[in-house]
């Protein structure tokens, strides 16, 4: 996950790799669109990470419920005589 979001970091920051007009795209230099092309490339490696980080929630949620975490026994949400966070 870290991967994902480090890249285009790493990638644009290291400006001697792209410091170039060639090649042209469309008559727009290497140095223009190189740096263009890594908008969608961020969103998609953002997009990534965000559902992996959401997959791991859900697992250990899962486990979490099923008692996991607690030697089999499963954890009460709420302590004893709590009403949800609503004082009297």
């Amino acid at each position: 996950m870290g991967l994902c979001l480090l890249a285009p970091f790493v990638a644009l920051l290291w400006v001697g790799s792209y410091a170039r007009t060639g090649p042209r795209f469309i008559g727009i230099p290497f140095f223009y669109w190189y740096q263009i092309l890594w908008v969608p490339v961020s969103t998609v490696l953002t997009a990534i990470a965000y559902v992996l980080v959401r997959r791991e929630e859900r697992r250990r949620g899962a486990a979490r419920a099923a008692g996991a975490d607690s030697g089999g026994r499963p954890r009460p949400d709420r302590g004893e005589g709590d009403e949800g966070g609503v004082s009297r």
